[in-house]
């Protein structure tokens, strides 16, 4: 079974908005953190956003801030990436974590990874 499954991502035009959602398996979601990472071409994985298992804390990298939400609903097993006023920076494959395994680096380690999706941001 494959641990996380991105969905949601597309083709949009600047300013406007799309919705990801990311579903897991129960083993998966249940009682960790889950987060938003993207990469660009040529550039490297940023962590966007992430949100504790409870929903109570949340992170969100400067870059998104303000413009980008994370949630999960815990009876769906499923997070989600509210994205608004898109910007052609955006554009990148968008992928789901969940369970932070270390936190040695700058940026948590994290267990379970998605296939990711694209999103491209059109001027």
């Amino acid at each position: 079974q494959v641990p996380l499954v991105e969905s949601g991502g597309g083709l949009v035009q600047a300013g406007g908005s799309l919705r990801l959602s990311c579903a897991a398996s129960l083993r998966t979601f249940s009682g960790n953190t889950m987060g938003w990472f993207r990469q660009a071409p040529g550039k490297e994985r940023e962590l966007l956003a992430d949100i504790s298992s409870s929903g109570s804390s949340t992170y969100y990298a400067d870059s998104v801030k303000g413009r980008f939400t994370i949630s999960r609903d815990n009876a769906k097993n499923t997070g989600y990436l509210q994205m608004n006023s898109l910007k052609p920076e955006d554009t990148a494959v968008y992928y789901c974590v969940a369970k932070i395994v270390s936190r040695t680096g700058m940026v948590p380690t994290y267990a379970y990874w998605g296939q990711g999706t694209q999103v491209t941001v059109s001027s």
